[in-house]
Formats: C-alpha cells, sequence, structure tokens
C-alpha cells in the first residue's frame, strides 16, 4: 500500500492507495484562513498524524505528494496558492516519518491517474485542467506528459485573460485562475449571496439547484449572473488551449467535477458559439475526472 496526499489550496486529502489505484481509505481536512496563518506547521501536523494512524491499519511503502505549484528535488519551489516558497516538505516529513516520499505536480499527478486509469484512458492527445482553488494543467501526446525540460511548464492557471487585470498571487495581473477557478466560482457566489466562507461547496451547489426551482426569483437570477461570467472566462481560456494544442479531449479535474450537472453544458454551448475557436468544431469532447477529486491523491502514487 502506498499513502498519497493530495495537497489543494483549500484542502489536504489523504488516502491509502492499493496496486491498481483505487483509494482503500481516506480523510481530508479543509484550510480555513487561520490554517494559512502557520501553514507549513498545519500541513506537517496533519500529515504526520493522519500517515501514524494509518500505518496501524496497513503496510505503508511509501509516500507520494500532489503540490500545486513548482517542485523539484523534494522541494516545493513555489506554490503561490499555499504562500510557500523554497519549502523542504520531505526533509520536514521525514523527521518524523521514515519513508520514501516523492513530490510532483498536483494538476500533472491527475493527469497521470486519469490517462492511467480514468477518463482519458482511450485517448492519445488530451489538455487537462484542474479547476479548484487554482488552475493547474497538463498536455498530454501519445500517452505521455509533454515535456518542457528543466520548467515544469504547463502553468495553465497564469496565462493571462484580462489585461491589467485582477492582481495574482503570483504577481502578473489577469491570470486566468483569477476568473475561472472554482474558489473564485464560489467566492463570488458567497459574495453575492452574502454567505461566509464556511459555506461549503456543497452548500452552494444545492442553493444553486434550489434556486431554479423559481426561476423568476431575485436570489436565481444573481445565481445566473455568477455562473454566465464565470463560463465566459472559463470558455475563453479553454478555448485559447484548445487553438494552440487541438487535443481530442479536454479533460477537467478539480471541484468542478461535482459541480459538473450545472456548469459543464453551459460550457459546451459557449465554446462552439461562433468566432470562439480558430478551427470551428461540431461538437467538443470534454470528459470530467473520472476519479474525482481524488485523481491528485492517486497520480502522486504512480
Amino acid at each position: 500500500m502506498k499513502i498519497g496526499i493530495d495537497l489543494g489550496g483549500s484542502h489536504i486529502a489523504i488516502g491509502v492507495v492499493d496496486n491498481q489505484g483505487r483509494i482503500i481509505e481516506k480523510q481530508e481536512k479543509r484550510l480555513l484562513k487561520k490554517d494559512k496563518e502557520n501553514i507549513k506547521k498545519v500541513i506537517e501536523e496533519y500529515i504526520v498524524q493522519t500517515v501514524e494512524r494509518f500505518e496501524k491499519e496497513y503496510k505503508i511503502t511509501e509516500i507520494g505528494i500532489a503540490i500545486p505549484g513548482t517542485v523539484a528535488n523534494g522541494m516545493i519551489i513555489k506554490s503561490v496558492n499555499l504562500g510557500i516558497e523554497n519549502y523542504n516538505i520531505v526533509d520536514k516529513l521525514n523527521e518524523k516519518l521514515n519513508y520514501k516520499i516523492k513530490i510532483k505536480n498536483d494538476a500533472k499527478c491527475a493527469a497521470i491517474a486519469e490517462n492511467e486509469y480514468g477518463s482519458l484512458k482511450k485517448y492519445k492527445r488530451a489538455v487537462f485542467v484542474t479547476l479548484g482553488t487554482g488552475i493547474g494543467g497538463a498536455v498530454i501526446i501519445n500517452n505521455e506528459l509533454l515535456d518542457t525540460g528543466k520548467l515544469p511548464g504547463c502553468e495553465i492557471g497564469h496565462m493571462v485573460v484580462e489585461n491589467d487585470g485582477v492582481l495574482c498571487n503570483c504577481g502578473r495581473k489577469g491570470c486566468f485562475e483569477k476568473y475561472a477557478s472554482m474558489k473564485v466560482f464560489k467566492n463570488n457566489l458567497r459574495k453575492e449571496l452574502n454567505l461566509d466562507e464556511k459555506t461549503s461547496g456543497k452548500d452552494l451547489l444545492n442553493i444553486i439547484r434550489e434556486s431554479s426551482k423559481n426561476k423568476e426569483s431575485k436570489k436565481y437570477k444573481v445565481i445566473e449572473k455568477v455562473i454566465n461570467k464565470y463560463i465566459n472566462y472559463l470558455a475563453l481560456g479553454l478555448a485559447n488551449l484548445i487553438n494552440i494544442f487541438e487535443p481530442e479531449v479536454i479533460g477537467i479535474g478539480g471541484s468542478f467535477v461535482y459541480f459538473e450537472e450545472e456548469l459543464l453544458g453551459r460550457l459546451k454551448e459557449k465554446l462552439l458559439e461562433k468566432n470562439m475557436l480558430f478551427n470551428p468544431r461540431e461538437n467538443i469532447v470534454i470528459e470530467t475526472a473520472i476519479l474525482g477529486n481524488d485523481a491528485g491523491i492517486i497520480g502522486s502514487t504512480i
């Protein structure tokens, strides 16, 4: 058994993964604003406590960690959504955990998992996008991750979609993830509906579904405005990627998968509108992650 860890900007998910890529057991922690004040300590303590609990029940051989941002040689070089730079997470964890620990970019972990076990298995050319706290990405060509050399590349979330737009955590303005991440979508809903950060994604999904029962209500119209703005930006970014790579399929992971019923149809319709794509298509193939938000956990162990 291996332990896979998905270290996101808003959560930490830890699972026990078998040799067939199946998660046997999992537990998760949301990261709130107070946790970000001492994020390294929170990460280390939660991982150590959870691994120590799992190792009492399972024979663990190694640990993999999926991390948003740039990683190399056991270090988080830069993770703007965690607010961490030059952090040797492997050495810190090995002070208390005696396992081989490997780390990889989270979007690439998810893409590897979906290509091996999930929704991308039948395709050779794919662009995979994770929509969560930020936006990550990976490009797969002939079942291999696109090789960008020494630099990790595929920083899809930091493609500029709005000139001189919203300031991003990376220091640039107008980045894709400041308009089309699920964090932005959820925060915009909370703001427009006067809800606090404790209102979960599941709560928001239920609110969207409930509001659709009365399409004349003020709440429904407010939600529709937020959704339409979000879809416009998401389609813009994906259209850029389609124009560059002409993939067989766009794969989408992250917490978007939980909102698939409400958002995916609208996204396809927008992409197929006139002048969205350089090479017009009659159909857009978009596959949401079969492995759901667990793709990063599974991919970190491959």
